[in-house]
């Protein structure tokens, strides 16, 4: 796109918001820990992500609500399913209890639901699946949201264009504040019209657009003729199933067009996949405030970002591109891979050491290992000291207790996983 709409705007860290997905508690963590400002999660099946991800318990909500308050990270819930008749009772006690629990907004695209949300004063965040693609869209439901999440096939200067549009037309939410645009940054893109898809329900009966996605895009097909039965095979064996969206390499560009809330995807995604996109995300709108955003810088965080889990990258239509990024292979292409090797059995403060049973694997001396835990978050480090029978050694074997000193508070029945070269990753 070779006309990018640029303001030359001021960018300070404090006035952006990261907003980080979270499908379970030691994700939550993870992402309080990695410095996003906001967290956003489902609770049960009023939500788009009810089937891939493990989502929270309407019981669980205080515990998140002290979590995060405690940090000053914001929560929002989303609730952004197609909703039936015999959905609203459910959604009505569910945002009652989100309300009563102190969660900060509510993410939506059920008109229901948004009407609900604001008779109970709550703030209201409107989904991508409302599709919003322009500016008097935008001021109709600016009547009812203080956040809103454009269509995912807007371009930059699209965007940009809304965001002019706001502060020209002085255009407000219900709290009177301007209104605020946010957008998604980094993760899985879909190929349907901003996220609504039938070919779950086509195939399986079981609909996308109620949290339910069977994932059928991502696999691969062949083409048949049906009179001879001959298969054709297609170049790109996943031609509907697209790479991941990365905006590392022009974040300053999204930023100098206004937008304020930068969106993660991947609730259904592992802790150190949060904690590695949202600390690099976090560092690169640091670099872009204090003026060291460059290529070097670039080319390192992508490099992070490579090593979690990822299906390629590309830029979506930010930059004016056309659909056609498809993914080579089933699955992530991650570099490195996780394995699980034991669990801690018991942690000796005073000293800050851990005691790991390596059940399913050995341990050596400078191994990169994860630990992880609903309390403890994630914890990424090398082995520098490795104890065995209390005697230093380099190779523990699998079936033994290990000594290791951590860096940080962990908690007994933490998980241990052992961090390798996805090449290698089968091997172990």
């Amino acid at each position: 796109m070779s006309n990018t709409i640029l303001y030359n705007r001021t960018i300070r860290r404090s006035d952006i918001e990261i907003m980080a997905p979270a499908g379970n508690f030691e994700a939550l963590q993870t992402a309080i820990d990695a410095g996003a400002d906001a967290v956003y999660f489902g609770v049960g099946h009023l939500n788009m992500r009810a089937h891939s991800s493990a989502n929270f318990q309407i019981d669980d909500l205080p515990e998140v609500v002290k979590r995060c308050e405690a940090k000053g990270v914001k929560t929002y819930l989303t609730v952004n399913t197609v909703l039936y008749d015999h959905d609203l009772k459910p959604t009505k006690i569910l945002m009652q209890k989100a309300k009563a629990a102190g969660i900060s907004a509510l993410i939506v695209s059920d008109m229901a639901a948004l009407l609900y949300a604001r008779e109970l004063g709550m703030e209201v965040h409107a989904s991508t699946q409302l599709n919003i693609s322009n500016t008097e869209a935008l001021k109709y439901f600016s009547n009812y949201v203080d956040v809103a999440v454009l269509a995912r096939e807007l371009n930059l200067n699209q965007v940009a264009e809304i965001i002019r549009n706001i502060e020209n037309q002085q255009i407000t939410g219900p709290s009177g504040s301007p209104l605020r645009i946010e957008i998604f940054v980094h993760g899985a893109l879909c190929m349907a019209i901003s996220g609504k898809c039938y070919l779950s329900l086509h195939e399986f009966n079981a609909s996308a657009n109620r949290g339910a996605c069977m994932q059928t895009c991502r696999r691969s097909y062949t083409l048949t003729d049906n009179e001879s039965g001959y298969e054709i095979g297609v170049d790109n064996e996943y031609l509907m199933s697209p790479k991941d969206l990365c905006t590392i390499g022009f974040l300053n560009k999204i930023l100098d067009a206004g937008v304020k809330v930068l969106k993660i995807e991947g609730r259904a995604r592992s802790p150190e996949y949060v904690k590695t996109v949202v600390e690099t995300y976090d560092a690169a709108v640091n670099a872009i405030a204090d003026g060291t955003y460059d290529q070097a810088k670039i080319d390192g965080w992508m490099s992070d970002l490579k090593r979690v889990f990822n299906r390629g990258f590309w830029d979506g239509y930010y930059l004016g591109q056309k659909m056609g990024e498809w993914s080579h292979i089933y699955g992530s292409q991650a570099t490195e891979r996780k394995v699980i090797v034991g669990k801690i059995t018991n942690y000796f403060s005073k000293i800050g050491v851990a005691e790991f049973k390596l059940e399913a694997k050995d341990l050596n001396k400078d191994d990169k290992i994860l630990i992880v835990g609903p309390t403890t978050g994630t914890i990424e480090m090398t082995v520098g000291e490795l104890r065995l029978d209390k005697k230093p050694v380099d190779h523990a074997p699998q079936g033994s207790y290990v000594s290791i000193p951590v860096p940080e508070l962990v908690r007994r029945n933490d998980k241990l996983y052992k961090v390798v070269p996805a090449k290698y990753a089968k091997l172990q």
